[in-house]
């Protein structure tokens, strides 16, 4: 198993920058590509954007494009998301998850392991 835990969501005012961290443990071996999602209320879960196990390939939702950076630390089994321009619409409980599949393009639901979230909440 692969537990999986978030960290840095807030409560930040339109236009700022948050930094999530995503930290694994347990049989992190089995991880390849990580990603991150997120969902609003009364919405689904969508993706926001993915990293390979190398770190070489990244896939991101049209919708954070030139915001939001993914990058992973291996040596610390640790993902994070950078978020720069926040927009009130990028309000949501964020969440980590991580896959045995090796393309960054992977579906939400071949993910295999996931966190319990993050609560990031952007003020206009």
């Amino acid at each position: 198993q692969v537990q999986l835990v978030e960290s840095g969501g807030g409560l930040v005012q339109a236009g700022g920058s948050l930094r999530l961290s995503c930290a694994a443990s347990g049989r992190t071996f089995n991880m390849n590509v990580m990603g991150w999602f997120r969902q609003a209320p009364e919405k689904e879960r969508e993706f926001v954007a993915a990293i390979s196990r190398s770190g070489l390939r990244t896939y991101y939702a049209d919708s954070v494009k030139g915001r939001f950076t993914i990058s992973r630390d291996n040596a610390k089994n640790t993902v994070f998301l950078q978020m720069n321009s926040l927009k009130p619409e990028d309000t949501a409980v964020y969440y980590c998850a991580a896959t045995i599949l090796r393309q960054v393009d992977v579906r939400r639901d071949d993910y295999n392991y996931w966190g319990q979230g993050t609560q990031v909440t952007v003020s206009s």
